[in-house]
């Protein structure tokens, strides 16, 4: 054990070395180490799948061991999501997932559903395999646990929504949390929700069930007040993460709820393009504005920007703008300050613009 925590700290040293960069130069040290292991690379958070689980009909889980770029830059606490990119056919795609493991771990653990014409979410679970490697970034989040819990939460999560739950669960648990906590899950069906099994044997949390779609979970209907009155009366937190539906019908009884949401947030799109003209400068494109919204912009003019979500939550796409006014439609912000770093994801031109891009 000694001589590979050696080894391994020799070698960290040598790959972060300035002369060892030059002497490798024009592509670094990394270009070199990644043809070796495509994780042994000090510039990038990348992550190696070291198992693989499919516990449900519609969702795969895979355990992920990050490199050390990663570790180093990045704490990710329960609740928090972190952007993973997976390369299929040749194109990087980024997808921002929670980890469900215990805060701290190392090892961290993503529970991704499957959707219909998902992309993403469908070829992991047909392709990902233990060995596969993903890269890793932008651990953020407001959803997450307070320093000092409070004596009674209440949990609240829809489908996919339970893997923040699960990262807030276990971490209490491994804490030695002492309050009580209790969980309403809503999922389609019994066979398709997640950690059922993990979540029964759970010590000191009671875990109840509803179905949208088949029968015998614990609760009928949607959610309610009857609902927390079987689970957890006067709760003093309320968490909640899924569907907006969900989410809304929870701060209506709850408004002071910690949210989590993974339906797309309205936008207000401006009824006519400005006209203006786009400057992607790094890559020394113009093009005139559509209307549409940056990132479709740049793609539509043959770039291939990295973006994540495509929502605005989150900020994998964030770029810096040098020069002009652009107005972002999920908040009706206008950023008219050069220099300024944007979503191009949920902006639009508001005349000229140029973008370090």
């Amino acid at each position: 054990m000694f001589t590979e925590i050696l080894s391994r700290s020799v070698g960290e040293r040598i790959r972060s070395s300035r002369l060892v960069d030059l002497l490798t130069g024009p592509h670094g040290v990394d270009r070199y180490t990644e043809l070796v292991d495509p994780t042994l690379v000090l510039g990038d958070g990348r992550a190696r799948v070291v198992a693989v689980r499919r516990a449900t009909p519609r969702s795969v889980t895979l355990t992920l061991a990050p490199n050390a770029a990663f570790t180093a830059a990045h704490r990710v606490r329960a609740g928090q999501h972190v952007t993973v990119t997976v390369e299929i056919d040749g194109r990087r795609h980024l997808r921002c997932y929670s980890p469900a493991n215990a805060e701290g771990e190392e090892h961290l653990e993503i529970t991704v559903g499957r959707h219909d014409r998902g992309l993403v979410s469908g070829y992991l679970y047909e392709h990902a395999e233990p060995g596969m490697v993903v890269g890793l970034d932008t651990a953020a989040g407001d959803f997450v646990l307070p320093v000092t819990p409070p004596e009674r939460i209440l949990f609240v999560a829809g489908g996919s929504g339970i893997t923040p739950v699960m990262a807030m669960l276990r971490t209490l648990r491994a804490t030695g949390y002492t309050g009580t906590a209790a969980l309403l899950y809503y999922s389609r069906t019994a066979a398709e929700a997640c950690y059922a099994d993990e979540l029964a044997a759970m010590p000191g949390v009671r875990v109840l069930h509803a179905h949208s779609r088949g029968d015998g979970g614990d609760l009928t209907g949607r959610f309610g007040p009857e609902h927390v009155g079987a689970a957890l009366p006067d709760p003093d937190l309320v968490y909640v993460c899924g569907p907006t539906a969900l989410a809304d019908a929870v701060r209506e009884q709850h408004p002071d709820a910690v949210t989590e949401s993974f339906t797309p947030p309205q936008v207000v799109v401006p009824t006519e393009p400005s006209g203006g003209r786009i400057a992607f400068t790094r890559s020394g494109v113009d093009a005139v504005d559509t209307g549409r919204n940056l990132l479709e912009q740049a793609e539509a003019a043959g770039l291939s920007p990295k973006h994540g979500c495509r929502m605005g939550i989150c900020h994998a796409c964030t770029c810096r703008k040098t020069s002009g006014v652009v107005m972002n439609l999920t908040t009706g912000a206008v950023s008219s300050a050069d220099a300024d770093d944007i979503q191009i994801c949920v902006s639009v031109p508001v005349g000229d613009v140029e973008i370090a891009l």
